[in-house]
């Protein structure tokens, strides 16, 4: 189990795939609070998580947030904020995206503009409109340095964001539009751990591995468990030293 001691958690896209896995492992850290974010918490997608809610429910909060929608954001942070307490929100992953399946030269600029504005826009305003709690969980704690027990963004990033990575993959690679939109999630990363550097709060982009969800497909290598397991214990052990990086769910460092 992962080295993970953060007291409050908030997952986007958590009712499938890694975000799901990873509210169930969050569970299984004894975390005690976790707000499970996802579009649509009532629909049919998220009958699983709807479960694991009622199972929990002194632990588990279901959130209603539509990553490509700021009012969204907005709404839920309010939910989640009158939730927290003073202590607030130790840890937030920003996992929701899509990946349209489109080349250079198929990719529409409605896929580009979809792509950007969920895998990046949206974990943006995310960031900026639960920063206020992720303040109040750095000062809370008043240790020292940078942790994921006291105060950290997490980006879900992949492998193919990796500019030294894709000459070598694929041609032609069919994940355009998702691609170049994580690169810029990799910049968010670097400017979020800048600009958030004198509030002690950490930010890390990291590589699942290739993972077998909807995303994934069933060719991929790793259950989501394994994913998940190696990126909490990651993130369990992160210092001021990681903050601003790229790594994998090994915790190798990624090339950017």
């Amino acid at each position: 189990m992962a080295a993970l001691n953060a007291c409050s958690a908030l997952v986007t896209g958590s009712n499938r795939g890694l975000g799901l896995e990873m509210i169930k492992q969050l569970l299984e850290a004894h975390c005690s609070k976790v707000f499970a974010a996802c579009r649509d918490p009532d629909g049919p997608n998220s009958e699983v998580l709807r479960e694991l809610a009622k199972k929990n429910p002194d632990v588990v909060t279901l959130v209603k947030l539509d990553i490509a929608d700021p009012c969204s954001i907005k709404e839920s942070a309010k939910k989640v904020g009158s939730l927290l307490g003073e202590k607030g929100l130790n840890l937030l992953v920003n996992n929701a995206a899509i990946l349209p399946q489109k080349t250079m030269l198929t990719a529409t600029v409605e896929d580009m503009h979809n792509a950007f504005n969920t895998n990046v826009i949206g974990p943006l305003f995310v960031i900026r409109e639960y920063l206020p709690y992720l303040r109040a969980a750095a000062k809370a704690n008043g240790k020292p340095g940078m942790s994921s027990d006291k105060a950290a963004v997490i980006n879900i990033s992949t492998d193919s964001a990796s500019m030294s990575m894709i000459p070598s993959m694929e041609d032609p690679f069919p994940f355009f539009p998702y691609s170049i939109s994580k690169a810029g999630l990799n910049m968010l990363t670097v400017y979020t751990a800048r600009d958030l550097k004198e509030d002690e709060i950490l930010c890390i982009s990291i590589h699942p591995g290739w993972v077998r969800t909807d995303m994934g497909t069933n060719e991929a290598t790793l259950n989501t468990r394994e994913s998940v397991e190696g990126m909490l214990h990651v993130i369990g052990s992160l210092t001021e030293k990681e903050s601003g990086g790229f790594l994998d769910y090994t915790g190798k460092t990624m090339p950017w």
